[in-house]
Parts: structure tokens; sequence; C-alpha cells
């Protein structure tokens, strides 16, 4: 998946290549339904994807968790508000770009109060979209705070989601009823232990 994703591969892959020189990677991006339906089929062995996940059919790493934001227009008058937060119910009257998987539907529509509704006008698989649409004003989008990386400098105001407090949790993924290759076991296997040694260092 997106948000911070790349970033760690590519973190990971920069240093697994000095042990492992050879290895060719493929990398492939999409929304978590559709890495999960890849990692099922067997097209793909390890993923990246975001909460809420299928533990009985893939064995789970967790690796990183981050807040939601909102990404606004300069010119919207939320943006011109002088704070770093923002409170979900400040967003119903407007419309909102969220990413497209179901479940993320059914997740942010449970951040408002009981009987309202946010107005949802898109629906995207890539971040990119998010930022091409919230800059020409079609709507504020909800998305995780690595779109923040993105947005800066470029006339989106970025307000992180207080409350409720919302994070989006990220896990390494594989098929438990599908043996890895040699490769991408020694690569599970590496991410595992990184990520163990950085728990323990917090």
């Amino acid at each position: 998946v997106e948000g911070c994703a790349p970033r760690f591969f590519a973190e990971w892959i920069s240093t697994f290549r000095k042990k492992h020189p050879n290895v060719q990677y493929n990398l492939w991006n999409g929304n978590t339904d559709d890495v999960n339906s890849r990692v099922t089929k067997g097209l793909c062995e390890v993923a990246m994807i975001t909460a809420p996940y299928n533990t009985e059919e893939f064995h789970v790493l967790e690796v990183y968790e981050e807040p939601w934001v909102a990404m606004i227009p300069e010119d919207h008058p939320l943006a011109l508000e002088q704070k770093e937060t923002i409170r979900m119910e400040e967003l119903l009257p407007y419309e909102l770009i969220i990413p497209s998987r179901e479940s993320r539907l059914q997740e942010i529509n449970s951040w408002f109060g009981e009987g309202e509704k946010p107005i949802v006008r898109c629906r995207i698989a890539h971040m990119l979209n998010a930022y091409e649409l919230t800059k020409r004003g079609v709507g504020i989008t909800i998305y995780p705070a690595a779109a923040a990386d993105l947005a800066e400098h470029s006339g989106i105001c970025i307000r992180k989601i207080t409350e409720p407090k919302v994070m989006a949790s990220y896990v390494l993924i594989r098929n438990r009823s599908r043996a890895l290759s040699r490769v991408a076991q020694e690569f599970f296997n590496y991410v595992e232990e990184r990520t163990a040694a950085n728990l323990v260092q917090k």
C-alpha cells in the first residue's frame, strides 16, 4: 500500500541488498484489498498493508503506526485557522476524499457521531490522486500522515485528526498456507529482526 510503505520498503531493500546483492525485486502498489488478493493468490509473497487484516489467512508482523490527517486546500476556511489539529465533527459539512478500500469507508463513518454521516465525494486508491484533487479544491482528503510528505510546501494544509484519536497501523503479511521462496523468507526474517530491534531501542 501507499502511505509510509514505499519509504519502509526502500529502507529495507537498500540494507538487505548489502548482504544479498544479487536479489531482484518486483514491487507492486495497490490498495489493501488488492494487495490481500494478490498475496492470497500467490501473486505476491510478502506485502505491507494497513489494518484491519485477516490473521487466520495471513502471518502478520506489525511494523509501524501513524496518525490520520486531514489534507485541506490552502484557501479553504478550515485551512485559514491557526491550529495544528482538527476534530472530525468540523469536517462534517464538507465534501471528503477518502481511501477506496470498502472497510475504510465504514471505519471513517464510525469516527463521526451517532446518526451523522460525512459527505464522501470521491474514493481514491493512490496518494498522488488525493494530493491533486485536494490541491484543486475537490474536497478535503482523509489519509494517513505519510501524505504530509507529498503535500509539504504545496499549497495544502495538513491537520492531525485528534477527536477521535485515530491511527493507521501498518503490517507486513505473508500467506499462511503457502511456503515462501528462500529469498522471500530471508527478507521477511530480516524485517522481523529489524522491527524487533527497533522496538527494544524504543
